[in-house]
């Protein structure tokens, strides 16, 4: 069993950018030519990845983090259940009004999933889709 110690030495390691799955990303939009912003502080929920001229921001999620449907995603973990319930309910209220305030300012956003990376090809045939509208 992992002491508190541990676990809090874990979760300060976890980091909110250049994470593995927003470097997948960048690196498919990156090699298809496409060239952007990151986390600009002056959009709602600082989107990963900004297209200023076409304004859309693609957020790449964690699914933990963010509370996605799928298995990782819902996982609870065991110790401090009532904590990460609220944390990640927060979080989730915190993405929906970034999406809301973003799309009043008049920008298309984008939500690509931790989970939807292992298909790099479909999240590229997505992406490519979603910036060519």
């Amino acid at each position: 069993m992992e002491t508190s110690e541990a676990r809090r030495r874990t979760m300060q390691a976890v980091k909110s950018k250049d994470t593995g799955p927003e470097m997948c990303v960048r690196q498919l939009l990156h090699a298809q030519g496409y060239r952007y912003r990151l986390h600009r502080k002056d959009l709602p929920g600082s989107p990963d990845l900004v297209f200023s001229s076409r304004k859309k921001v693609i957020f790449v999620h964690g699914c933990f983090w963010h509370g996605h449907r799928c298995k990782r995603g819902n996982r609870v973990p065991v110790h401090n259940r009532e904590y990460w319930v609220e944390k990640i309910e927060r979080n989730r209220k915190r993405d929906q009004k970034a999406a809301r305030l973003l799309r009043q300012l008049g920008w298309e956003r984008k939500v690509i999933w931790e989970c939807n990376l292992r298909d790099p090809e479909r999240v590229r045939s997505i992406l490519e889709k979603f910036l060519q509208d």
